[in-house]
């Protein structure tokens, strides 16, 4: 005999048929969606790129170089001797936040040969050696700064 439960059994089967069906469908566009999406980020803008030009004979006057602790580890200029060839132009660039200046001889007796007068921050001066010989220079506006050129032919 059937009863009003078996009668019922097959649309049981046909909704959990339905039910198993849906979660399936779901996965299948879970997945198809997230393989579409790239993945890779890609600017709005194209951002420039500053070239740097790197130069060998440059001195640097690093950021603190005009507090006095960096005279003592000779690292007022980077570097603070410096060995050039007859004809070669030197480059001082100020990398501090402060002036600075390169001037030729010594604090008490500048020999006058060259004067940057004062070099703004991100600021170079140059200078070429034409002569051998060793030549000294300091910043004016702080006396513990001190290098040394060599010039050779």
């Amino acid at each position: 005999m059937i009863t009003k439960k078996h009668k019922e059994m097959p649309q049981i089967l046909t909704v959990n048929k339905k039910i198993a069906i849906i979660p399936s469908v779901i996965i299948v566009v879970i997945i198809v969606g997230i393989s579409q999406v790239s993945l890779e980020y890609v600017p709005d803008e194209i951002s420039e790129v500053e070239i740097v030009e790197e130069v060998d004979n440059m001195i640097i006057m690093p950021v603190k170089s005009a507090r006095p602790d960096c005279g003592p580890n000779d690292e007022c200029y980077i570097p603070s001797y410096y060995v050039a060839k007859t004809g070669e132009t030197v480059y001082w660039k100020n990398q501090d936040s402060a002036f600075h200046s390169v001037t030729s001889g010594q604090q008490e007796n500048p020999d006058g040969l060259f004067d940057s007068g004062h070099i703004d921050p991100d600021e170079k001066f140059s200078y070429t050696f034409t002569e051998p010989g060793v030549y000294s220079y300091y910043c004016t506006l702080h006396p513990w700064m001190n290098g040394m050129i060599k010039v050779e032919r």
